[in-house]
Formats: structure tokens, sequence, C-alpha cells
């Protein structure tokens, strides 16, 4: 793995009030499904304090407990905060089987490299919702960061971070 930055907190990053969109059916369908196929149970959730990341979640939630999945929490962190650990802390408390996670984009780089820096969470067992594809978003992090992240699109189309690059999973929906 590539070593860490300094420091896990981004200095000096234009922010412009996120125009978060609400997840998609086809992208909570697709969720479910990578979370099914990985054999997961339990599943956390994150995001962002928007009222369109929160609705994202909530959908994530009902449509998992729905099928008998369970949630063993949702965290959700600010845009601007000293550092995040208290909700990266929140966050990697539970044991779940996988954790889901969306924008706004600044606030998740900020939390992601948090989680990063301080707690024992992995991005191979984390979905992300497509608030995060955005190149600038994983950029904040690095992909570098990022192995194994799953991702879906606004269609349900999956792709995963392999060496570096978003690979759209041919078939995958």
């Amino acid at each position: 793995m590539t070593a860490l930055p300094g420091t896990p907190l981004l200095h000096n990053i234009f922010h412009a009030d996120d125009d978060v969109r609400a997840a998609t059916d086809a992208e909570v369908g697709a969720i479910i499904a990578v979370a099914r196929a990985r054999d997961a149970r339990i599943l956390t959730l994150g995001s962002g304090r928007a009222p369109a990341a929160i609705a994202s979640m909530a959908a994530v939630a009902a449509e998992w407990e729905r099928g008998g999945g369970r949630i063993a929490g949702h965290v959700t962190w600010p845009e601007n905060a000293a550092s995040w650990l208290r909700q990266a802390r929140r966050f990697t408390a539970t044991a779940p089987d996988l954790w889901v996670m969306t924008g706004p984009r600044l606030g998740w780089a900020q939390m992601t490299r948090r989680l990063l820096w301080s707690t024992p969470w992995s991005a191979s067992t984390t979905i992300v919702t497509a608030e995060i594809a955005d190149p600038a978003a994983m950029a904040l992090v690095g992909t570098a960061y990022l192995e194994g992240l799953t991702g879906v699109d606004s269609d349900g189309s999956v792709w995963t971070v392999t060496d570096g690059l978003l690979r759209h999973q041919p078939g995958a929906r």
C-alpha cells in the first residue's frame, strides 16, 4: 500500500456547496446486489449531512432491511470539521460485513482520509454511490489508497478501484 501523507486533513481546498443528488433506484438496487453477492448480512452506512445524502442511505437501509439484512448504524459527518476523528471512530465501532458511503464529495474525502489514517477501515469492504465516482472526489483521497473500493453509477453499473483506476465490471448491474 502507498504510504499515507503527513496529515489526513485537506488544506486550501475550494469548497462550493456540493449539489448532492439522491441515489437512483438503479443505484440502490446495485448496492444491494453487490452486498448480497458478497454474502453480507450487516451493513454500516455513512454519509454527509446533506438531505439527499441522508435520503440515499435511508433508501439503502429500507431496501436492505426489506430483504432481511441488518443495519448496524448510520453515521453522518459534516462537510467541515476539525478532524473527523469522532465520526470515523463511530463509523468503525461496529463490525459490519460491508460499509456503504455517499457524499457530499468533499466531506466524504475528508472522512475517508481520516478513516485511512486512524481506523481499521478498508476500502475493499466498502461500497459507494455514484456521488463519489467523480474523478475529482477520488483524487482528493488518492485512488492509490482506495484499492478494492466498489461503487455504483446512477444507471446501476458497478466499478471497482483496481491499480489506481476505476474499472467497470462488465455486465454487472
